[in-house]
């Protein structure tokens, strides 16, 4: 089972290569030795500046393609602190965001690749760009969780709509709130009302208690208030805020979504679901997939909208129906998005000749790769879309028209649909709230099979999954992509599946009878000389 890390790795790792890339063609900063030690200079030029800059303005050559764009240190505005708004961090605040970095950002942990002394040196370094430092900051100090269940879970529900926090992240916590679209930071940059299912990837923290930081607090340079003014003006409570961090926590799993490497399409008897809210999706067993932002091709893709996927599937002998699940705060295409993606075109600078499209309608959309037949061993074609030599079989899904189509793939952008085929692949999709729910529907077996893959019960089959924001202005190249994972259709259970574990429990029992029988008698044929002893002496 992969932990909390290597689900965060999935996309944190793609950002740490950045930064690492950046930090070698950074230029190496020439501080005055008196404004900090030379070890914390070394370090930050050698692991920081790509990002954050040589003065630490946060315009690093990395900077350019990533959002959220890095700290500006000079500007003294940090977001995850322990000290009221508009104050500077502690060292502590400081050293927790370098070894556990900002989930959900470009910014990665740093406790693994930096010693304990050289990450106390780079934190002595970071406040040497600002004068506001010469200030010791003072922490705040936070009551305890008083708790409270079920009850406490439901009351901070109702004061989650009391204080409006549904405007940016949305009835159900999916970022997705009427505000959103229009969310920017201090410096104009476009930034995402968080996701409050998805807890690990919270740049302040999981738990109750970083939540309820983070509400007393608020994240500085964001449009993420601090609820400390409400406390402090009697119009909620101590209690009540830990109750709205209660809430919020209760909206994500207790455990992140452990990440396997195949979808197993179980076997049942009858019809198949008839959509994608069917209640026969509840039966069966749902895979998490991480995607990350295409950075192979041009024009690539730092800040895709899809950071992951949840899959299901099940077959009846006759056809696969696979469900797909993802969050996305739009239901594209949508006019009320356009001012973000105008922002996050005017953000996203990179070498990229090709410009993003901020005008055209563009749909969401999702694709799932196959091999054009099942291979053999581990052979399978490039897994970003195949190639002109091995091309992939695709199912491509669009919002608008809400429709699928089968096709095969010879590079990104290069979709051939298959002629004749358009009803061979059924689809359904409910939006609800920032998700999506689609099924797809094919046969196993089709009259084409020089083209379309013909499903084989017990054996295991390359998948991959892409998918496409339009209100994020994702189309092409730019889009969340996943690696090649596998799906496995179960096969009926023969006659004997269940006969012989009963024949080798009961043969074993069996053994075991014998054994403890002739332990027995071995037993009572070794005390018999020494009762005879004992007669013979009495």
């Amino acid at each position: 089972m992969r932990s909390r890390r290597a689900l965060a790795g999935a996309a944190a790792g793609l950002a740490a290569g950045l930064a690492l890339l950046a930090a070698a063609a950074a230029p190496r900063h020439q501080q005055p030795a008196t404004q900090a030690d030379d070890e914390g200079r070394r370090v930050y030029d050698k692991w920081c500046a790509g990002c954050h800059g040589e003065d630490g303005r946060g315009d690093g050559p990395g900077a350019g393609p990533v959002l959220p764009k890095p700290r500006d240190f000079t500007r003294a505005l940090y977001q995850v602190r322990t000290t009221a708004t508009g104050e500077i961090p502690t060292d502590a605040d400081i050293r927790h965001v370098v070894d556990e970095g900002m989930p959900g950002t470009s910014m990665p942990a740093w406790k693994t690749t930096l010693s304990g002394g050289e990450r106390e040196a780079v934190v002595r370094y970071l406040k040497s760009f600002s004068s506001a430092f010469a200030t010791a900051p003072t922490a705040l100090r936070f009551g305890r969780n008083p708790g409270g269940g079920r009850a406490a879970v439901d009351s901070g529900g109702a004061l989650y709509r009391r204080i409006e926090c549904w405007k940016c992240h949305g009835e159900a916590g999916r970022g997705d709130g009427r505000s959103a679209p229009t969310l920017k930071d201090d410096f104009g940059n476009p930034i995402r009302a968080t996701d409050l299912t998805q807890n690990w990837t919270f740049n302040g923290g999981a738990s109750v208690e970083d939540i309820y930081r983070v509400l007393r607090t608020g994240l500085d340079g964001t449009p993420m208030p601090s609820f400390s003014d409400l406390i402090e003006g009697n119009i909620i409570t101590d209690d009540d805020l830990w109750r709205v961090a209660t809430y919020v926590r209760s909206l994500s799993p207790e455990e992140p979504p452990r990440v396997r490497d195949v979808v197993s399409a179980a076997r049942i008897e009858g019809s198949l679901p008839a959509g994608p809210d069917d209640s026969a999706w509840a039966r069966a067993d749902g895979y998490y997939f991480p995607l990350v932002g295409q950075v192979i091709v041009k024009p690539r893709w730092f800040a895709p909208t899809v950071s992951g996927v949840w899959v299901q599937a099940l077959h009846n002998g006759q056809a696969l129906a696979l469900r797909v699940t993802w969050h996305d705060p739009s239901q594209s295409p949508d006019t009320s998005w356009n001012v973000w993606r105008g922002r996050i075109t005017r953000s996203m600078t990179s070498d990229d000749s090709v410009p993003a499209d901020t005008t055209s309608p563009l749909p969401d959309r999702l694709a799932v790769q196959f091999p054009a037949r099942v291979p053999r061993g581990m052979e399978r074609p490039y897994f970003l879309m195949g190639s002109a030599e091995q091309p992939v079989y695709l199912w491509q899904w669009e919002s608008e028209p809400r429709a699928a189509a089968e096709g095969l793939a010879r590079g990104v952008g290069q979709f051939e649909p298959l002629a004749g085929a358009a009803d061979t692949l059924a689809s359904a999709a409910v939006y609800d709230h920032g998700e999506w729910r689609v099924q797809l529907v094919r046969a196993l077996a089709t009259a084409d099979s020089a083209n379309q893959l013909q499903f084989v019960p017990g054996r295991a089959i390359p998948m991959a999954i892409f998918a496409w924001d339009g209100s994020n202005g994702e189309t092409g190249t730019r889009m969340s992509v996943g690696s090649w994972v596998a799906i496995y259709l179960g096969e009926p259970a023969r006659a004997g599946t269940y006969l012989w574990p009963l024949l080798a429990m009961l043969s074993t029992g069996g053994l075991g009878l014998v054994v403890i029988v002739r332990a027995q008698r071995s037993a009572g044929s070794s005390k018999q000389p020494s009762d005879t002893a004992d007669s013979e002496a009495v």
